[in-house]
């Protein structure tokens, strides 16, 4: 489906709504947010139920600030309203005529969810995503190599084609599905100015381009490099190692099935992806234990929650993300007034060692500042059930292919001093040869597992 673009406010800005003062933005969301519940009460089933079982009176949700105590929206309830009502669920709140294209999440956590889109819902997904990738430097008239996963009708795919359509981008839809060699080869005879991807399969895709095509990433033409689908892109070592790798900006931006393709953005500042949509979307920072809300203050974490605004076909109130996030400010001398974040794990796979909370991607960063040494690729082996363990924790580590093996103890005890240090956390490393772990490619190759790489499961 085809969108047709749309010009962005100024140079600096997609949209007016980036700069609104927050107490223009709280009232545009107030207008939107009666206009979106009243649709809900009138429209899906789901909700007329929810309210009723929690006793709510839709009429009296008139700010953004009635929504503390409202219950949230479970990712389960969701699955269990498409079992109980297909194709879309009872949460569904348009005809069928009015639907035009229906995406899929990656199922990653369970049963894929699918998401009914009408042509208005595309239009605002659009918006919301052109804001995100105009902050991480795209522009009309640019071209874009299209590295995220294209197929199963994941929101990375034809959604992502669709913004760049919107911004006036061209979008050349190769997608990671298609290989290593082949989006390389790409890149060398088109060279392209943008490449989006999630953070560890572009670094992968960089290291092989002396061997595919003879030529340094760097030397490829790419100016500027959006990564997303997976926490890593804000860490300092993962982001200096692409920059280096492709000679070019690297900038995050995070999105999700349910709510939209992409809603966050990172500025030329770099210091965490900025709210973008205060007219579309309202975001909330929950304590994930608790559920009480947290004020987005620089410092602060917690569980995003999100409500649909202006939405259609499937909107969502308070919905419960899982995405654990950390505020790094409130403003930014780019003139963008929402408040950003880094999004470090989900509070799911969140793992606790001895009543350490660990998320998977701070061991990342630690085993990534040990190259050369280290590859950087690891696993951590959950062999227990739940998330919490009392016992040391195993870590499977890629050695680099040329370390002598008279220092592989030397090596695999950094990495444990490492972790011990940082993180209060011990672990058993296992070093293995390079290329031993799977490499990233459309799937995103999750750094917990249950099991060992070629073990039965």
């Amino acid at each position: 489906m085809y969108v047709k673009a749309v010009k962005p406010f100024s140079d600096r800005h997609w949209s007016q709504a980036e700069t609104l003062a927050p107490a223009d933005a709280r009232r545009v969301q107030d207008e939107a947010l009666r206009e979106q519940i009243a649709y809900l009460a009138a429209r899906s089933a789901f909700y007329r139920a929810k309210f009723a079982e929690h006793g709510v009176d839709p009429t009296a949700i008139r700010t953004v600030e009635d929504l503390d105590g409202l219950p949230f929206t479970e990712k389960h309830e969701l699955r269990d309203s498409l079992v109980s009502s297909p194709p879309l669920g009872a949460h569904v709140a348009a005809a069928d005529q009015e639907i035009v294209q229906i995406q899929a999440s990656s199922g990653t956590t369970g049963s894929p969810s699918y998401v009914g889109l009408t042509a208005s819902d595309i239009t605002t997904w659009c918006e919301m995503g052109a804001r995100a990738l105009y902050a991480n430097g795209f522009r009309p008239g640019d071209r874009l190599l299209h590295a995220f996963g294209m197929s199963k009708g994941f929101v990375g795919g034809l959604p992502l084609v669709q913004l760049a359509q919107y911004m006036g981008i061209v979008d050349i839809p190769i997608g990671a599905e298609a290989g290593v060699e082949r989006l390389l080869r790409v890149q060398a005879d088109q060279r392209p100015g943008l490449v989006a991807g999630t953070p560890y399969f572009l670094t992968y895709l960089a290291e092989k381009a002396p061997t595919v095509v003879g030529r340094e990433a760097r030397d490829l033409g790419v100016r500027a490099v959006s990564v997303g689908g997976e926490p890593g892109g804000g860490l300092t070592s993962v982001r200096e190692n692409l920059e280096s790798l492709w000679g070019a900006t690297v900038r995050e931006m995070l999105g999700g099935t349910d709510i939209g393709c992409l809603y966050w953005g990172e500025c030329e500042a770099v210091d965490g992806m900025h709210f973008l949509s205060p007219d579309l979307m309202v975001a909330e920072l929950i304590d994930p234990v608790t559920g009480a809300r947290v004020e987005p203050v620089a410092g602060a974490e917690g569980e995003l929650v999100y409500t649909a605004l202006r939405r259609q076909a499937s909107p969502l109130l308070r919905f419960r993300t899982r995405d654990h996030v950390v505020v790094t400010g409130t403003d930014c001398a780019c003139g963008r007034t929402g408040f950003t974040l880094r999004c470090v794990g989900r509070t799911d796979d969140m793992l606790i060692v001895r009543g350490i909370n660990l998320f998977p991607s701070a061991v990342k960063d630690l085993v990534l500042q040990l190259r050369p040494e280290v590859t950087g690729e690891l696993r951590i082996i959950a062999e227990f059930a739940g998330h919490v363990t009392q016992k040391p924790l195993p870590l499977v580590v890629e050695h680099a292919a040329d370390l002598d093996p008279a220092r592989h103890d030397e090596v695999r005890r950094r990495v444990e001093d490492q972790i011990k240090s940082a993180l209060n956390v011990r672990t058993v490393v296992e070093l293995v040869p390079e290329g031993a772990l799977d490499r990233p490619d459309h799937v995103k190759v999750a750094l917990v597992q249950r099991h060992r790489e070629g073990t039965p499961r």
